[in-house]
């Protein structure tokens, strides 16, 4: 197999213009995405005018240990580089994506939660039986920590419980159009087919990232939140060791189990461009993620160009 598949589409646009380039893209894009300034920048009866990343030289690809790899310019839904981004495998605490778009739904971000018996593995944030805490402090423990203490409690205040917040946690992605994503626990520990794609998790993470509290929790690098009484605090630093040190990162969310390796999945905005990297199974997760952003930046140039207007 190789090690490598790039994307052609950008060299297809160097020499002609297909229709179908634009107008394939995945139910969850067409749906969800919304078209700016930079994307479309003028309009006529027969042409419109896009801006989209064309790959400018063949220079040396970067030798990635993961498993699966996805990175995609959101803009033109673009992939602008892939590696098995179909292949379902063990998403670890990237879950928590979904953990925390269910619980957004569902609790209003000031309710406060009462914490019960939880037996959990992993890492915790250190919530106390009995104690009360808001649904928001939650969602930072949840989404910047990583705390599989936050995801249970979380899914046992569910109405019906945790059971129904896990049917509720594989009824989003149903919504939002995946194929190979699918949830048996609400903090992305391995097993009973708890499994996901490169794909799925960038489709997840755009989604996420237009809901204005969690792109705000995700970019934030550190946080101290208490019980509501005051007597308990909780210091809260964020996992994602690219925030604040590549430019333009916005999160948004790690993971790691033994069985799943390291995952991470990263939003960025830099020079107007807004791109998604999805890696799963990785030996160096934050290494290999700031290496493909660089090539990226290195070999892409984003030009204007001029196709047919779909109707």
């Amino acid at each position: 197999m190789k090690l490598l598949y790039v994307s052609m589409i950008s060299f297809v646009f160097i020499g002609f213009f297909s229709l179908s380039l634009f107008s394939r893209r995945s139910d969850v894009y067409s749906k969800h995405s919304t078209t700016t300034q930079s994307s479309v920048l003028a309009s006529s009866d027969e042409y419109t005018y896009k801006v989209i990343p064309i790959f400018s030289e063949l220079s040396s690809f970067p030798i990635i240990s993961a498993q699966a790899v996805l990175a995609t310019d959101l803009e033109s839904g673009i992939s602008l580089y892939e590696k098995d981004p179909d292949a379902p495998l063990f998403p670890a605490s990237t879950t928590k994506m979904v953990t925390a778009l269910v619980t957004m739904d569902y609790y209003p971000k000031d309710q406060i939660l009462r914490v019960g018996s939880i037996k959990v593995e992993g890492q915790k944030m250190g919530l106390v039986f009995e104690e009360e805490i808001r649904v928001e402090d939650l969602l930072y423990g949840l989404l910047i920590f990583s705390a599989n203490d936050a995801a249970e409690v979380l899914a046992q205040n569910y109405s019906g419980g945790r059971a129904t917040f896990i049917e509720a946690m594989n009824l989003k992605v149903e919504e939002l159009g995946l194929k190979n994503t699918h949830f048996s626990n609400p903090t992305g520990l391995d097993g009973n087919g708890h499994m996901t794609s490169a794909r799925d998790l960038v489709q997840i993470a755009e989604f996420a990232m237009k809901n204005k509290d969690f792109s705000e929790i995700v970019r934030t690098k550190e946080k101290t939140v208490k019980s509501l009484d005051g007597r308990i605090t909780h210091r809260l630093v964020n996992i994602n060791e690219l925030l604040g040190t590549v430019d333009g990162v916005l999160g948004v969310k790690t993971g790691w189990t033994e069985n799943a390796r390291e995952n991470l999945v990263t939003y960025l905005e830099r020079d107007d461009k807004k791109i998604m990297v999805s890696v799963l199974g990785s030996q160096d997760r934050f290494g290999e993620t700031k290496e493909l952003i660089n090539w990226i930046f290195e070999n892409y140039d984003w030009k204007t160009i001029e196709v047919p207007y779909l109707r």
